[in-house]
């Protein structure tokens, strides 16, 4: 069963947490390593992984992109394959967990929380977190950037915001941008970074986590959904084997795209574990409430949390 808290308890507990800041371990922001299964074949022959197998850092940016290019249109069929259906109500489950818009509403000279979603190209998420701070909050001021580095999803999720009532106004907005180097967004200027699907493609995902830092509010937070690992030996033997012998398949069949497909299957393998991440987390600056990070249908997806200190 879900367990629903709200991101504004995240903030009142950052306030909390900051007083007993000494308590707190937090590394450096500047002195960090990439913990990226990389390789290091020279200075400039960085490698990283695609799936299982393994590209110059270089590279990886573009086979990603024509990945996520080829299922743009898509993209719902896809996460029903690796979700096994389940992926709507984990975004809604998200979307509660961190009440957006909340104490917003009833303040007249409120500006309603900024939030960027990372590689949010379709909108997903968007969309929820608006209707979620519009309805439930009733919060008309609380927007939201979607932020993406490819084209073509940013193109989808245009396209399915003309069915929203938020299409044209200043409560939404698109970036192309690539979520290691968001040097167009202000340091400090950021409530909400979300992240759903998204971060386990990124090339270097520790610099993306320095990034989300440095733009978030001090008491901002972090919060990333993701594939993770199956925390049940007997689910997790079932689990992959729907998604190594069936996906690919399905792919072929569905959206004639096999390659496509088993990537993003075996990109799920290589992602860090809950714990392992939740260190690259920490590492980043981030005060990790609780445990960190809440797992999803048996540990097949997790949502992380991170808050910035207030000082």
């Amino acid at each position: 069963m879900f367990v629903r808290s709200g991101a504004s308890a995240l903030h009142r507990a950052a306030c909390v947490s900051c007083k007993r800041i000494g308590q707190v371990r937090l590394l450096s922001h500047t002195a960090f390593r990439s913990q990226e299964d990389v390789g290091q074949a020279g200075n400039n022959d960085r490698t990283t992984h695609f799936g299982f197998e393994t590209v110059p850092e270089s590279a990886k940016e573009s086979k990603v992109g024509a990945v996520f290019s080829s299922v743009a249109s898509s993209y719902d069929t896809m996460n029903d394959f690796m979700s096994l259906g389940i992926h709507r109500l984990w975004k809604d489950h998200f979307v509660r967990s961190l009440n957006p818009g909340s104490n917003t509403g009833s303040t007249t000279d409120s500006k309603g929380w900024k939030i960027l979603d990372v590689a949010g190209g379709t909108g997903d998420i968007a969309f929820r977190m608006l209707d979620y701070a519009t309805t439930i909050n009733h919060d008309a001021k609380t927007s939201v950037t979607v932020s993406d580095i490819n084209p073509d999803m940013l193109a989808e999720g245009r396209k399915r915001s003309l069915e929203t009532p938020y299409a044209g106004t200043e409560r939404l907005n698109f970036l192309e941008a690539n979520a290691e180097k968001l040097s167009m967004v202000e340091s400090n200027s950021i409530d909400l970074y979300t992240v759903a699907f998204g971060i386990r493609n990124f090339t270097d995902k520790q610099r993306a986590l320095h990034e989300a830092y440095r733009i978030l509010k001090p008491g901002g937070v972090f919060a990333c959904l993701e594939f993770s690992k199956v925390n049940n030996a007997l689910f997790n033997g079932i689990y992959k084997r729907w998604s190594f012998g069936a996906i690919p398949i399905l792919g072929q069949l569905v959206a004639a795209d096999r390659g496509s497909y088993q990537y993003l299957v075996e990109s799920i393998e290589k992602f860090p574990s809950q714990t392992e991440f939740r260190s690259m987390i920490e590492r980043a600056g981030f005060m990790i409430p609780g445990q960190g990070w809440e797992d999803l249908t048996g540990g097949i997806a997790a949502i992380h949390k991170g808050i910035k200190p207030l000082s």
